[in-house]
């Protein structure tokens, strides 16, 4: 026990680090036998936290709902989370494209491989989207992890259990007690975290060492620059406009960040993500669970903005092709209103940018190039996603009264079991 409460008393941040400097170390030292011994760790962890997910935000939802007293009041906070959704996209846009035009990471290359099996995307229609929103078969979307579904059925039984008043206090009761149940669950899991990322990072490492990104270096670095300079100056300055301290709130968000770096997966980090801007950041806990995973489905600066933008700068400058000002206007709107009209499609990156693409004009054979090296870009694609789905909550907390600024400014970074033998609980 004293060795485990010892572990325990690190803060959480830095056993993640630790986790992520033994993985890489293992992994350039195994090569590719690092992915066969040690990725079946960040398999299992991965698997974990999809596991709590799905009844996390089912019983969040109907509790947040029941709790936000009806459709006004949770319509109301809906609408300035997604307009604060669509701005934040835009900026996103605006500096991917800034990157692309600095850095011209597609002049200059030659002779790319085109990446093996590498298919276009087919992009579904807005209608089709709307539509798949709704589950024919509830139980369905729930095993199938699919989030807007059961966001959209949670919400109506929490809708329903407010119209019901006191008839259901006994359900609503329920709903609250599996709720805190799942919270508990998933600070439990969430204790893994930092094998989860040494098998994952020691995996991915291992798998790819450095020959597949040497061709492509220039762009895999004009992505992680333009990732970096949106979440600090784009996400730090709408910050400071709200007169937050951005220092705090990396410091809070940092779980998040952590984990969907290493797991490149917005599913798989909602469960931290929802944890940090609650417990980390102070973002009143009901209106975080529907905000947290609705950002997840459709709150895409990364794969759904910065990466489009980006991409479509590289393939003009691959191909010799000057992009005009009405390119670059229908770019930006196609990356903004994509990313809604994709949500919950899987492998969004590559459908956002096959839409994008489309939308300018430009070769679609250009994203197969980039497919040999996706799971490297999306490492940063992803983190930066979830930074914004923890960012847009505490924007509006702060707006409209639901933000603890006690618990913002002491900022603590650790989101798993709550004993008191840790610092910051």
């Amino acid at each position: 026990m004293k060795l485990v409460s010892a572990w325990l008393k690190i803060p959480f941040w830095q056993r993640v680090v630790a986790g992520f400097v033994l993985g890489a170390l293992v992994g350039w030292a195994f090569g590719p036998a690092a992915e066969i011994w040690f990725g079946p760790l960040g398999t299992l962890y991965v698997t974990l936290i999809k596991m709590i997910a799905v009844p996390l935000v089912f019983f969040a939802v109907i509790n947040a709902v029941s709790s936000l007293h009806g459709q006004k009041s949770v319509a109301a906070l809906g609408g300035r989370t997604f307009l604060w959704f669509a701005a934040t996209a835009a900026l996103a846009v605006a500096v991917g494209l800034s990157v692309g035009w600095l850095l011209q990471p597609g002049k200059g290359l030659s002779g790319l491989t085109m990446a093996a099996g590498y298919t276009v995307r087919e992009v579904p229609t807005p209608v089709q989207v709307l539509l798949d929103v709704v589950p024919a078969n509830p139980f369905r979307a729930l095993t199938e992890g699919k989030i807007l579904q059961v966001i959209f059925f949670a919400g109506l039984v929490g809708f329903a259990l407010v119209k019901l008043g006191e008839r259901s206090a006994a359900l609503r009761k329920l709903a609250g007690e599996a709720s805190e149940t799942m919270i508990q669950v998933t600070r439990f899991v969430l204790e893994m975290t930092p094998l989860g990322t040494f098998g994952l990072i020691a995996g991915l490492v291992g798998a790819y060492g450095f020959e597949k990104l040497l061709p492509l270096g220039s762009f895999v670095l004009a992505l992680y620059l333009a990732c970096a300079a949106h979440i600090v100056l784009s996400y730090g300055g709408l910050l400071l406009a709200h007169g937050l301290n951005p220092l705090k709130f990396f410091r809070g968000a940092a779980p998040g960040m952590q984990v969907a770096f290493v797991s490149s997966s917005s599913f798989a980090s909602m469960p931290v993500a929802i944890r940090s801007v609650t417990h980390n950041l102070g973002v009143d806990k009901d209106y975080a669970a529907f905000a947290v995973p609705l950002g997840a489905s459709i709150k895409m600066d990364g794969c759904g903005a910065i990466y489009p933008a980006l991409t479509s700068v590289f393939v003009a400058q691959y191909f010799g092709l000057d992009l005009s000002v009405n390119q670059y206007f229908v770019i930006l709107l196609a990356s903004v209103l994509g990313s809604f009209g994709t949500a919950g499609v899987p492998g969004t990156a590559i459908v956002m940018v096959t839409l994008v693409l489309s939308a300018a004009g430009l070769p679609l054979e250009g994203i197969g190039y980039l497919v040999a090296i996706d799971r490297v870009l999306d490492m940063m694609r992803t983190m930066t996603n979830v930074t914004g789905q923890m960012l847009v909550p505490v924007l509006v907390a702060k707006e409209t009264g639901l933000l603890d600024r006690e618990t913002y400014e002491r900022a603590s970074s650790n989101v798993g079991i709550e004993d008191g033998m840790r610092e910051g609980t």
